[in-house]
């Protein structure tokens, strides 16, 4: 029996019939590289639970909702089993809907509103919505004109 020949002979060695020695691993380890930055240009677009306190906190102050501190240890037993960051309801007796916002990020507090204030909460959010798509209309026009002027020499913008 024979001992396997693992030589490559020296006409076919990088005519494409033989694997290049170096050529994989290569190849992976810039796949990982692109992965991982993939990975973490997702993370820095997310908004941190913080962030989105920030953000919210004003426009709840705004439409009318008022600011429970849980500043007692009944409070604080209360305020550490609410879900936070989202907006919830519930119906009084007298069936009238009041929403609550649990915020342990930024006040370590309840919003609690009525109707009147949830439906402003509502209206500034989606003004909000509007601002910040017409940013980003705003900034998608802006590439599109320097995109544009960099192939035309004729057009100087003023």
């Amino acid at each position: 029996m024979k001992p396997l020949d693992r030589t490559i002979p020296a006409a076919t060695a990088w005519h494409g019939t033989e694997r290049r020695p170096f050529g994989r691993p290569i190849r992976r380890y810039a796949a990982c590289l692109l992965i991982a930055a993939l990975i973490a240009a997702c993370a820095a677009l997310q908004e941190t639970p913080a962030q989105r306190a920030q953000r919210i906190d004003p426009m709840l102050a705004a439409s009318g909702f008022r600011m429970v501190v849980a500043d007692s240890p009944k409070k604080q037993s209360i305020f550490g089993s609410l879900p936070p960051l989202k907006m919830h309801y519930y119906t009084t007796r007298a069936g009238k809907p009041r929403y609550w916002f649990a915020d342990p990020y930024q006040c370590n507090c309840v919003y609690q509103g009525d109707e009147v204030a949830y439906q402003h909460y509502q209206n500034l959010r989606i003004q909000e919505q509007m601002v910040r798509e017409e940013e980003q209309t705003a900034e998608l026009n802006q590439d599109a004109a320097m995109q544009m002027n960099a192939f035309d020499p004729m057009f100087f913008p003023y």
